[in-house]
């Protein structure tokens, strides 16, 4: 059996997705810039895919910027914010447990000489909205704090930050790649700024994503050339794969409430799994406040490099959030911020599954990892 259970990583793309693409590519090639009929039949589909998004988000098609996928999203947001309105402070908050295309950004402008709170979270991945007040300044221009995280799970109380945050000058930026297809998304009732989007993570194509950008935000745009997304994003538009987008985005939106319910019930299914096998494990987030698709384990008897590869060679895909260089782990940032110098750092693994997974898989995982733990006791 071959089991794919790495979708936080990436996801297939849907067969309606697939034919979507392929019927753009074919049938509707022009250049959106261009005047003649060609152009403007390109122009008619990406101004329809901009607005199926704007509807399924709550937000208006303005306000939605086309881009190559979550890392230029997440540059885009946080640069665009910072340079723009560095005459009214340079301090900026962001969370110890970002995707690197957050944190990378804001070590940039550490060294360009903006200020930097990284907010810590406790053992279960949460940040406190009591720390986040402390840490807001007068000339806090920024606040960046993750939706739904990639690695552990764990969600942020968005809703309470964008209420402390109501009546201070700092913008909000969230990276919600993880949460679209897994949570019903209102943009309008986040009360957030800016908000990050790519299509791979829900079913869609690789190279393609959105920032939204509430309509009169102060930003400054990054990518210059041509007149594009309104001047805000230069670059002949990825017409097929924007429409690509807008369908992915359609299906699982449709399908969250479902696909939800089949989530938990793998979950626990794998959970129980284990348990009945006597695999000793830990869960590293929280099993109620989270991502239904997200499972991260803690699994005392075995290094992560060793486990990854032995699930590999039985047909298992999963992956951690430790980084292998030259065959040494380094810890997972996230876990590191959650633990502290704990072995759980370089021995956890993070299961991500889909709609399209069943109890046995997940049941076949877990009989793999009993394997790898019998031969470790035998060693």
């Amino acid at each position: 059996m071959k089991v794919y259970a790495d979708y936080a990583a990436t996801t297939n793309v849907a067969p309606d997705v697939v034919a979507e693409i392929t019927k753009v590519l074919s049938d509707h090639f022009g250049n959106a810039s261009s005047i003649h009929n060609v152009g403007r039949d390109g122009r008619r589909i990406l101004d329809q895919a901009r607005s199926i998004i704007a509807k399924t988000l709550n937000a208006t098609p303005r306000e939605i910027i086309f881009t190559s996928g979550a890392t230029e999203s997440n540059n885009l947001a946080i640069k665009g914010v910072a340079y723009q309105n560095q005459h009214m402070g340079k301090h900026l908050i962001t969370t110890s447990i970002e995707h690197h295309s957050v944190l990378h950004v804001f070590e940039q402008l550490e060294k360009e000489g903006f200020d930097v709170t990284y907010l810590p979270v406790d053992a279960k991945g949460f940040i406190s909205i009591d720390t986040l007040k402390q840490a807001l300044r007068d000339d806090t221009l920024l606040v960046s704090i993750m939706f739904g995280n990639n690695e552990v799970g764990t969600v942020q109380p968005i809703d309470e930050i964008a209420e402390l945050l109501k009546d201070h000058q700092a913008l909000f930026h969230t990276d919600g790649v993880q949460t679209i297809g897994h949570m019903p998304i209102d943009i309008k009732a986040l009360n957030v700024d800016l908000f990050t989007v790519t299509a791979h993570k829900f079913y869609g194509p690789k190279g393609v994503g959105l920032l939204y950008v509430k309509d009169k935000t102060p930003i400054q745009f990054q990518q210059l050339g041509g007149a594009q997304e309104t001047k805000r994003r230069a670059g002949t538009e990825n017409i097929a794969y924007i429409a690509g987008m807008a369908k992915a985005l359609e299906l699982v939106t449709e399908n969250i409430e479902a696909s939800n319910v089949h989530l938990a019930n793998l979950k626990q299914t794998f959970i129980n799994a284990l348990q009945s096998n006597e695999v000793p494990f830990e869960m590293n987030g929280d099993m109620n406040i989270t991502l239904p698709h997200i499972t991260n384990l803690y699994f005392p008897f075995s290094d992560v490099e060793k486990m990854l590869t032995i699930l590999d060679m039985n047909g298992v895909y999963v992956s951690s959030g430790s980084a292998c260089t030259a065959g040494s782990i380094e810890p997972s940032h996230v876990l590191t911020a959650m633990f502290g110098e704990h072995p759980r750092t370089k021995q956890s693994i993070r299961f991500s599954f889909s709609h399209q997974n069943t109890e046995e898989e997940v049941v076949y995982i877990a009989e793999q990892i009993k394997k790898i733990y019998e031969m470790n006791r035998k060693e």
